[in-house]
């Protein structure tokens, strides 16, 4: 089913869809992010990839639930969107040799993912609600905020624990 496919009809629609391209989505995120924090050097950065790795496991979890209470099965369809952004980070990461230059282009990368993944979940919940699916909304709601605390993160990494610093220098 494509995004603007005849298989979308309904609102309904449109929100199953968008669950299983974010459920898509976090599923290939867990297969990049061990890339990532094996090539990161800066220990906080690597740390907080781990971290967000465990956080992205849970959030399947949610969204396994979400399909339950929609009586639907937990299946993802194919988001161009995400394979673009770590195809993106793959090359990117690829051309870099400094260490430090690296952590910066993980840092930069892992931030367009997870802004990806902050706008997809602010879709998904105002459909929810607009569609009076409150039961999901707080799965959605807690994703979304590990979303952004995972991207604040990011920042801290780069601009306080000193990667920005470092690959400038």
């Amino acid at each position: 089913m494509g995004l603007f496919s005849k298989d979308i009809k309904t609102m309904d629609d449109l929100l199953l869809h968008g669950l299983q391209d974010i459920y898509y989505a976090e599923q290939q995120i867990t297969k990049a992010l061990p890339k990532m924090i094996d090539q990161a050097t800066n220990r906080d950065l690597a740390q907080g990839l781990k971290l967000h790795l465990e956080e992205t496991n849970k959030q399947i979890e949610r969204l396994d639930q979400v399909f339950k209470k929609l009586g639907k099965q937990p299946t993802g369809t194919d988001c161009p969107a995400i394979d673009g952004l770590i195809k993106e980070a793959n090359a990117t990461a690829s051309e870099i040799e400094d260490k430090s230059v690296l952590d910066a282009a993980i840092v930069a990368n892992a931030q367009a993912v997870e802004h990806y993944e902050i706008a997809r979940y602010g879709t998904l919940i105002a459909w929810a609600e607009e569609l009076g699916h409150d039961d999901i909304v707080r799965f959605l709601t807690t994703n979304l905020n590990e979303e952004k605390a995972a991207n604040a993160k990011l920042n801290t990494a780069a601009l306080r624990k000193g990667v920005n610093r470092k690959a400038a220098s």
